[in-house]
């Protein structure tokens, strides 16, 4: 594979994204909005509870919580992806990419790296004031092994994302609207993968449930590796776990397309 025509499709996303740099800039920002809603919410439950911990999680450590939630889903989560491949397939853009010797996959990928990167760059600053502004609540981790697992969980959770809405994408080939069931999953995956609550404060029959769907492994795990909440047999069963995922999001992705370009081409035909 040459590598080098992913980092000019690489590049070619940087500039892309410049081009409407004003609305990316405003959508970036204003995505922290919801953050003070939530800790407005939590500190109301704590402050009913009298101070009382929920599930082992204190006020401060709520916060916190919330706080690199935020940070996770401005590095990993993809943005429009789905919709940019469903538009590629619907509007005949894909006969470009079955002509040329540059896997779409690939090409893909890219791109998603180099949004995320943008993304990140764009709210790194506000990120910061914030972590700064509630310095009191941070507990950075003491280990070195728990930095580089965090950082090897949050890799994978960003590709385990990648995967699904690219193998969501991929259903354009088949339906002209995938709105439905892009909505329909991601209702799912933002309520059971760490975004509204974290999932250790759940019943503990649903915690065991959702430690084998891979949602608990797009956001929650890996800030809670961070946070030192898994450890032990737990924290490598996990990370087992997490790594199978991955495996399997990236099979559908690809199993999709092929199927997929097969169904196109025979349509087109």
């Amino acid at each position: 594979m040459n590598l080098r025509k992913y980092a000019k499709v690489f590049d070619i996303g940087l500039q892309n994204t410049f081009v409407y740099r004003w609305n990316f800039l405003l959508r970036s920002l204003f995505g922290l909005v919801p953050l003070a809603g939530t800790v407005l919410i939590w500190r109301s439950i704590f402050h009913q509870r009298g101070g009382a911990d929920v599930a082992g999680y204190d006020y401060r450590a709520m916060v916190w919580y919330f706080l690199l939630t935020v940070l996770v889903d401005n590095l990993i989560t993809p943005t429009e992806d789905e919709w940019q491949i469903a538009a590629d397939i619907r509007e005949g853009q894909m006969n470009a990419f079955l002509v040329k010797p540059v896997n779409y996959l690939g090409y893909r990928l890219s791109l998603y790296g180099s949004y995320r990167l943008l993304y990140t760059v764009v709210t790194l600053v506000p990120v910061a004031a914030l972590i700064w502004f509630f310095h009191s609540f941070v507990v950075l981790p003491a280990s070195t092994l728990t930095w580089v697992l965090s950082a090897v969980s949050l890799a994978m959770a960003g590709l385990i994302q990648f995967f699904i809405a690219y193998s969501l994408a991929m259903l354009a080939f088949w339906i002209l609207e995938i709105s439905t069931v892009v909505f329909i999953l991601y209702s799912f995956e933002y309520f059971l993968s760490g975004h509204t609550f974290p999932l250790d404060i759940m019943p503990v029959w649903l915690q065991s449930t959702l430690r084998i769907l891979p949602f608990t492994y797009e956001m929650f795990f890996p800030i809670a590796i961070f946070l030192g909440k898994v450890t032990g047999a737990d924290l490598w069963s996990g990370l087992a776990i997490q790594t199978g995922w991955l495996f399997l999001t990236w099979l559908a992705a690809y199993t999709m397309f092929h199927r997929g370009v097969r169904h196109y081409q025979a349509v087109g035909g």
